[in-house]
């Protein structure tokens, strides 16, 4: 219970220092922009730089991961299912199945994992798979679908290394694959940097909420609606399915994994929004009413797994 309570504590003060910092216009009109760019071009590769070369790759064939990987599907699926239907358009689409099911692991999970878990490592399958595997194809697939030309096909198959994002990740992974100790001189620097990954994320968003409209309101209501329903209740549930059905997981093990999935949409997701342009209110509601849900949800979770 603590731990649910400390975790999102911290996430709001610091999105309400965000959100005084833009209604007093302490950074300009551009603020908000200019800590995007920082967090997504500089700051959360170096963060995931350095987090993935330190990792652990072994944690990737656990059956915490597969329960992850089918519920993270299972819950994004339905979404571009019904994108798909109603032509909410690739890029809504794919910001919207993302809020849907890629779950707040690092800045929320880590405290969590610690206060309700008792191992904050027990974050690493989630964390893993979605800066290896899910933020690269989300986007690969937004840096293909934008506006304007695109270029060769041969350029166009190479977009994931040009992505700040990916090639942070890839990077760290190769690292941590090859055993190969980066000198502190190169580290430390990085580190630092990271460091500003997750504060200038928030930030960032609380100057978003600045003259915005009530959440789950206007042309993305529908999408907002979905897509907080997938993450708050759908997830979770598919997870605790998939594990106790068909992997046979019971106790802690059955708590870890029900747990990661029922956290909220991950803060950084505004930042792609923002960094592409599409779907920044879809987003920007997904995110707030899933960190709300989530309190109760988890509480629940918690209480009954626990």
């Amino acid at each position: 219970m603590q731990g649910v309570l400390t975790g999102f504590a911290v996430i709001a003060v610091v999105i309400g220092v965000g959100y005084v910092i833009g209604r007093q216009g302490y950074l300009g009109e551009h603020g908000r922009e200019v800590l995007t760019k920082l967090a997504f071009h500089v700051a959360s590769p170096a963060l995931l730089f350095t987090t993935l070369a330190k990792a652990d790759l072994s944690v990737i064939f656990s059956s915490r991961l597969l329960v992850t990987a089918m519920s993270t599907a299972a819950a994004a699926g339905v979404f571009v299912a019904v994108g798909v239907v109603r032509g909410w358009g690739i890029g809504r689409t794919t910001i919207g199945a993302l809020c849907s099911s890629y779950v707040n692991s690092g800045n929320l999970g880590i405290p969590i994992a610690v206060y309700v878990l008792g191992d904050a490592s027990l974050v690493a399958p989630v964390l893993l798979f979605q800066i290896i595997a899910l933020t690269p194809i989300a986007l690969t697939i937004l840096d293909l679908s934008g506006k304007g030309k695109k270029g060769p096909l041969w350029l166009r198959l190479l977009t994931p290394l040009r992505n700040p994002i990916a090639v942070g990740s890839l990077a760290g992974v190769a690292v941590a694959a090859t055993g190969l100790r980066v000198p502190d001189p190169v580290m430390d620097p990085l580190t630092l940097i990271g460091n500003m990954s997750v504060p200038a994320v928030l930030l960032a968003f609380g100057i978003s909420l600045c003259g915005s409209t009530m959440p789950g309101r206007g042309a993305d209501r529908n999408p907002v609606l979905l897509s907080v329903a997938l993450k708050a209740v759908g997830q979770p549930v598919a997870a605790w399915a998939l594990a106790v059905g068909v992997f046979g997981l019971h106790g802690h093990q059955l708590l870890d994994v029900v747990v990661t999935s029922a956290l909220p949409a991950a803060q950084n997701l505004y930042t792609y929004a923002s960094r592409y342009r599409v779907a920044e209110g879809l987003a920007r509601d997904s995110i707030l009413l899933s960190t709300v849900l989530s309190v109760p949800v988890l509480v629940v979770v918690a209480a009954l797994l626990g």
